[in-house]
């Protein structure tokens, strides 16, 4: 999942009012992505004491934020039903997509268990994933598939910035990365419980120190957001696909892979990486 161009650099206040009616209007309801009406917009405004004159301004590119947001609504509702929904897993097939894999390439990388205990406990499938493709695509370049570390940014020797988190892996080293990467995937959770949500602002501040990063210092880091487990994502969090999709707009994560997309993105990533080293 990529951005679209057409909702790229909008300006902050843009983002605010995108956030704040979710707040308002809701997210989803009875199963189906929300797109709110102009009159609902408007009531919402309203009855928080905004003025809605504030929509009838004209952006940057020339459009009307009224068409603007209501488009973008159309296409994030769309985007979810058609492309996120179809490629998020369960636990059994993710399994079997993990298994798959895992006869083909013969790793030698690692190949994480989850966090679970009991009959729950099993390999991180989709952790495993694309640990194995992106061995097999890397043309015997490092990565690191784990990182106990901070991820730096150094220049002539001498660190620029440490982010705040540990990533899930970067290439090819957490010491001056082209890509770092997060892989939610919660296949046998029973609720969307806060540490859900929490891995969502975890990846928001991520992105915040790495837009920091480029506009201070003009290196840029790549940075991907994995997820999946169809139950967490789709049945319980559809309001948090929302916000990915919307900070995946605003340029936090340069790319979201959700589910079974990690099998055919992953390849086509590693080679673009792998330029960015020479």
């Amino acid at each position: 999942m990529t951005p679209d161009k057409r909702f790229v650099q909008m300006p902050k206040n843009f983002w605010a009012l995108v956030r704040l009616i979710g707040q308002e209007c809701g997210y989803a309801s009875r199963g189906q992505i929300t797109v709110p009406t102009k009159e609902a917009v408007a009531a919402a405004l309203q009855a928080l004491s905004l003025k809605t004159e504030t929509l009838t301004r004209t952006l940057p590119d020339g459009n009307i934020t009224w068409d603007v947001l209501l488009e973008y609504f159309a296409y994030r509702r769309d985007l979810l039903h058609q492309h996120v929904e179809p490629n998020l897993m369960d636990a059994a097939q993710a399994k079997q997509e993990f298994t798959r894999l895992k006869r083909r390439f013969k790793p030698t990388c690692p190949l994480p268990m989850n966090k679970q205990k009991g009959p729950m406990k099993a390999p991180a499938f989709l952790t495993g994933m694309v640990n194995m493709l992106i061995e097999a695509n890397a043309d015997g370049k490092a990565c690191d598939h784990d990182p106990r570390a901070l991820t730096t940014v150094a220049a002539g020797g001498f660190p620029l910035r440490t982010f705040a988190r540990r990533m899930d892996g970067a290439f090819p080293s957490v010491i001056n990365p082209v890509a770092v990467w997060e892989v939610k995937e919660y296949y046998y959770t029973t609720t969307f419980g806060s540490r859900v949500a929490d891995g969502v602002y975890e990846t928001l501040l991520d992105g915040m120190e790495i837009e920091e990063l480029a506009a201070a210092e003009n290196i840029n880091v790549l940075h991907y957001l994995m997820i999946d487990a169809r139950f967490t994502w789709w049945d319980c969090g559809k309001s948090y696909l929302c916000r990915i999709v919307d900070m995946l707009h605003m340029g936090y994560v340069d790319e979201v892979l959700v589910g079974r997309e990690v099998i055919t993105r992953i390849p086509v990533l590693v080679k673009h990486w792998i330029k960015q080293l020479t």
